[in-house]
């Protein structure tokens, strides 16, 4: 007997693929069509259940691990639940308030003092909410909106420039420059940059520095001259390797039934080491779809093949309508997707409130 293909799954196939999807991730294994019957709407016997299975897995829906077995969702299974048949995602009231307040805690006893911290108290966050992996890309240092600047000379003509953002975080960059400047020179450039150009990102330092120097007056101007070397375009423009990466909940991975795979596991853990690569991991995520809050990769559609058997969902935040940094959760396939998505552009809006009001986060 030839069975018909479903291209497209029909109401009670939706309903089908959603009740199989949920059962799975709620237990981990393969469900049958006797418990899908007993939580359908329109009551259907086993049997009925087991033809829309049948249609489902031809259409690439679902699988069956064994013969006897029941069913499991696929990739293309889980996409298309992603895609058409999971509502609006959202936090419950109690864990967005139990975000909100660790994300804002300012207290003696909390563990996340100092600037450069906020970024981490994110990832932990988001790693504890998820049971998973959390990431926090934060704001690479040409995005900032520069609160206080230093430059301290190092040998062969290095400066180390330091960067305090508005937010407080707080971030280095070594540039290299044809002049060699004492460090009475570039105490006496920083403090011109200061006192003329805070609370403006590097970028706009730059351009500004520049038109000053197009002015007659300026065009002999030391400081400036030398403002405008250090503030190099090479500083500006070539801002990946300056993101700052915080990654939370690698162990989280490793209690995963779902990763049994000791190789891979292996290969998935050197991932979260390289910083390089979890930064190309979320931008080719959120690559060609500005317009979307939130995005999901699921299995094959990750670039990795070390994060075939994974979901990264990852969201950006901005300042002022420009994506400074990005946020994600990394997970096995199966994980209750409307709560993870939910909680990923739960902390990526949060991470943008807090950058908007500039909270007064103290440096350690």
């Amino acid at each position: 007997m030839i069975r018909s293909s479903l291209d497209i799954p029909d109401e009670r196939s939706r309903e089908m693929l959603a009740l199989l999807i949920e059962s799975h991730i709620s237990t981990g294994e393969p469900v049958s069509s006797r418990a899908i019957s007993t939580l359908s709407s329109e009551k259907l016997s086993p049997a009925s259940v087991r033809n829309v299975f049948a249609e489902l897995e031809d259409a690439g829906y679902l699988e069956q691990p064994h013969t006897s077995a029941g069913r499991v969702p696929s990739e293309k299974g889980y996409r298309f639940y992603v895609d058409h048949i999971l509502g609006q995602s959202s936090l419950s009231e109690f864990d967005g308030a139990a975000i909100q307040a660790e994300m804002r805690a300012e207290s003696p006893e909390s563990n996340w003092t100092g600037g450069d911290q906020f970024m981490a108290r994110a990832s932990h966050l988001l790693s504890h909410f998820s049971e998973s992996v959390g990431i926090v890309i934060s704001p690479g240092i040409a995005h900032n909106v520069i609160k206080h600047i230093d430059f301290v000379r190092l040998s062969d003509g290095r400066i180390l420039v330091i960067t305090v953002s508005r937010n407080g975080l707080v971030q280095d960059r070594l540039v290299r420059i044809d002049e060699d400047l004492t460090q009475d020179e570039l105490n006496r450039t920083a403090n011109y940059v200061n006192a003329n150009f805070s609370g403006m990102s590097l970028p706009t330092i730059r351009a500004e520095l520049l038109k000053r120097l197009s002015e007659e007056k300026a065009l002999y101007d030391r400081l400036l001259q030398n403002a405008i070397m250090i503030c190099s375009r090479d500083l500006t423009e070539r801002d990946d390797n300056s993101a700052e990466v915080f990654v939370e909940g690698a162990s989280n991975i490793v209690a995963k039934p779902d990763f049994t795979d000791v190789e891979r596991l292996r290969e998935l853990l050197r991932v979260f080491e390289e910083k390089n690569r979890l930064v190309k991991i979320l931008t080719e995520c959120l690559s060609g779809t500005p317009e979307q809050q939130v995005s999901i990769r699921i299995g094959a559609e990750n670039s990795l093949p070390s994060l075939s058997r994974c979901t990264v969902i990852s969201s950006h935040y901005g300042y002022e309508n420009q994506v400074v940094g990005s946020v994600g959760v990394v997970g096995p396939i199966r994980m209750e997707y409307a709560r993870m998505i939910g909680l990923v552009n739960y902390v990526a809006r949060l991470l943008e409130q807090s950058l908007a009001e500039s909270p007064d986060i103290t440096i350690g």
